[in-house]
């Protein structure tokens, strides 16, 4: 017997077909061995009754603010969130201090990772307007990060002539932060000296998302590139794709998008200005429906926080951005239960089609041969958002006192148990991500 070997009895298990089954499940190795109604083997074992096997999530696309930032968060506590949340993996953005946009600083994050996660890791590399040889070469990477909009710096690529390049050459999927930055410029001019921070949304407005991800579209189609489009948040920009989405195109949705609209800010502020920001109800609708008919693929946080003190500044000297990872998958289970979606779908969108669309082997199911990344959730109590138990080192949710069903109640990584009944397993440590060309 092995430390990694581990029974999971009396399970409502999710198949990889989309069916609930009762039984056991056998992990050796940090795989999964055998599914079935019962097992007899030497190995530790979790009891399951009342609980139910999904595969773990996969969230791609996180800030974790290492190096660089780590005031806000860090590798470490942002996998610990993770851990609690249910998250098994995630793909992390290039900008952190210095960018990842070189061979020499994506294998810096992911020997820091090595040594600090608790869970799976990948890092995307950043495009910049150089187009650097590492945009083509850096390995291993799950794609290239471009920011078209809400960004300074070098990782600002917002001219179709930038932007062209960049497309053009190489087949590694590129991932757009789809914002017009012109767009933007102007009407900040138009609104300064405001202070509300629900001006946010009309600065960054649905128009500037619509022209960024149609220019997007536009070099994907040109090239046949594989676009993958980030954190979508208008209810324009999904009817675009309704009608206009080649095969080679995916795109994601937050659960801030889908949960949150602009009424956010009355209640909590600063807290609820991300980028792309927080629209109206029609988008949520919109949004919601385009996610069940799959004009949307997959969800994902967009976690990137920022600590209390730096929110609590008047805008518009407040930073972007909100955690998500400890609340994303009981969000999605409690909006299951209420109805508006099932649980088979939650896990497609926050795990199987993950791993399809970055070509993650043997991630996002519950099947003999696949990596034991697995989460016990209990769908039948409801326990409140509370402060003082998030693991971010941020400390808050915009999702605070929100009543939320799924909790993940074990958290299973590679066969180790990184999360046990509120319990966190810190020494465990995650892997990193490949992905196939």
């Amino acid at each position: 017997m092995t430390l990694s070997d581990l029974l999971i009895r009396n399970a409502r298990i999710l198949l990889p077909e989309g069916e609930f089954t009762q039984g056991d499940v056998l992990i050796q190795q940090g795989k999964i061995s055998e599914i079935a109604s019962t097992i007899e083997a030497e190995a530790a074992e979790i009891d399951a009754t009342n609980l139910t096997l999904l595969p773990g999530v996969i969230d791609p696309q996180v800030h974790f603010r290492e190096p660089g930032l780590e005031y806000k968060e860090d590798l470490f506590t942002a996998s610990c969130a993770c851990a609690r949340g249910g998250v098994t993996s995630f793909l992390e953005m290039p900008n952190t201090r210095p960018l990842t946009t070189t061979q020499a600083t994506l294998d810096d994050k992911l020997q820091r990772a090595a040594q600090k996660c608790l869970v799976n890791y990948g890092f995307f590399i950043g495009a910049t307007a150089e187009n650097s040889p590492d945009l083509l070469e850096a390995n291993p990477t799950c794609g290239i990060k471009v920011f078209m909009g809400s960004m300074h710096g070098a990782l600002l690529v917002s001219t179709e002539a930038e932007l062209e390049p960049i497309f053009a050459k190489g087949t590694r999927l590129i991932a757009v932060h789809a914002e017009d930055r012109a767009r933007i410029e102007e009407r900040r001019s138009q609104f300064s000296g405001q202070t509300n921070p629900a001006v946010h949304s009309q600065i960054q407005d649905n128009q500037a998302a619509l022209n960024a991800t149609q220019l997007a579209l536009k070099l994907s189609k040109k090239y046949q590139r594989r676009l993958h489009i980030l954190h979508l948040s208008t209810a324009e920009e999904a009817e675009l794709l309704r009608v206009d989405k080649p095969s080679w195109v995916t795109a994601e949705v937050t659960p801030q998008h889908l949960l949150l609209n602009v009424a956010a800010y009355e209640t909590i502020g600063t807290l609820a200005q991300m980028n792309p920001p927080l629209r109206t109800e029609r988008d949520n609708e919109v949004l919601w429906q385009a996610l069940l008919d799959g004009v949307i693929d997959f969800i994902a946080t967009d976690h990137a926080p920022h600590t209390l003190e730096e929110k609590g500044k008047d805008y518009p000297n407040t930073p972007s951005g909100m955690p998500g990872v400890e609340t994303s998958l009981p969000l999605m289970l409690t909006q299951a239960m209420q109805g508006q979606c099932t649980v088979v779908q939650v896990s497609n969108w926050m795990s199987a089609a993950v791993a399809k669309a970055y070509k993650i082997p043997n991630k996002g199911l519950i099947k003999p041969g696949y990596d034991a990344d697995l989460i016990l959730v209990d769908l039948e109590n409801y326990r409140p958002v509370l402060r003082e138990e998030l693991q971010t080192k941020c400390g808050w949710s915009p999702f605070e006192g929100w009543s939320l069903t799924g909790w993940p109640q074990y958290t299973i990584v590679g066969g180790q148990v990184a999360w046990e009944k509120g319990r966190l397993h810190s020494e465990v440590r995650g892997k990193a991500l490949s992905f196939e060309a």
